[in-house]
């Protein structure tokens, strides 16, 4: 008997073996409708969070909230809750000026987002830097919700860009499209500058050569409207192996830290010159 006493003790203490089972909370689902039930109730728990941190806002920050709520559509606005259900800060944060800065508003697509916490980092104290309430696409799309995405607050300076979403339309119409963005901007009053769009990797959904074509097009747009130019395809085009993502028009952290370090330095050098 003392032996097997001795045994008994000896298993009790030993460290749980890795074949133990898991809790029940760490079990992964093991079907389909397991796995559908999960991310309901992570989407559940998600919207839970996003709703508190939502209810707490000032009445201005909600009026903002409320605009992405009706703009962000069905891809952004999930992934827009699910950061601020995080705590995460967003590109789409409510920017609360401060009156003796300027105001700048940045209209693009996708790459546009990547980059706007980078230039938010790169002006601070210098510019207060907003962004349009989605992400712009194509020019089509300019046309239809720019109105939305001007406001009704005055803007210093705009920084836009249409072209990877406008990659296979047809030139008359990316260059018709444009120039009546151009001329709505220009009614602002506000200091316009242009971001040629970045490359594209030769691939089965992309070619360079239609954001080559596309750029070609916008530069005689700005030319003639005497629009200046943010060269963001030259800045890139060097340095797309090391910032941009293999076989995708986006790019990593260091790409878009330098994309939008460059974007805050263009746009802080035609703050400063006099018109």
């Amino acid at each position: 008997m003392r032996y097997l006493t001795i045994t008994i003790i000896a298993l009790a203490s030993l460290p749980s073996l890795p074949w133990a089972a898991p809790p029940a909370a760490a079990i992964e689902p093991s079907n389909a409708k397991e796995t559908a039930q999960k991310k309901t109730d992570t989407d559940a728990a998600t919207e839970e969070k996003y709703r508190r941190w939502r209810d707490g806002l000032p009445q201005d920050e909600l009026r903002w909230v409320e605009t992405l709520e009706q703009n962000l559509g069905a891809f952004y606005l999930p992934r827009y809750k699910s950061e601020k259900a995080a705590g995460r800060i967003s590109a789409w944060d409510f920017v609360r000026d401060d009156a003796k800065l300027p105001r700048v508003l940045l209209i693009g697509d996708s790459v546009s987002r990547g980059y706007t916490l980078d230039v938010r980092r790169a002006t601070a104290g210098k510019a207060n830097i907003h962004r349009a309430p989605e992400n712009c696409g194509p020019t089509a799309n300019g046309i239809k919700k720019l109105g939305i995405w001007l406001g009704d607050g005055h803007w210093d300076l705009i920084h836009f860009n249409f072209g990877i979403h406008d990659r296979k339309a047809p030139a008359a119409d990316y260059e018709k499209r444009l120039r009546e963005i151009v001329a709505r901007l220009r009614a602002t009053k506000a200091r316009l500058l242009w971001a040629s769009s970045t490359p594209l990797p030769d691939s089965k959904e992309y070619s360079d050569a239609d954001i080559v074509e596309k750029n070609a097009i916008a530069s005689k747009v700005m030319s003639e409207a005497g629009v200046p130019t943010d060269d963001l395809y030259a800045f890139a085009k060097p340095h797309l192996a090391e910032w941009q993502n293999p076989g995708d028009c986006h790019f990593n952290a260091k790409g878009y830290e330098a994309l939008g370090g460059r974007v805050a330095e263009t746009i802080l050098a035609h703050l400063t010159k006099s018109r």
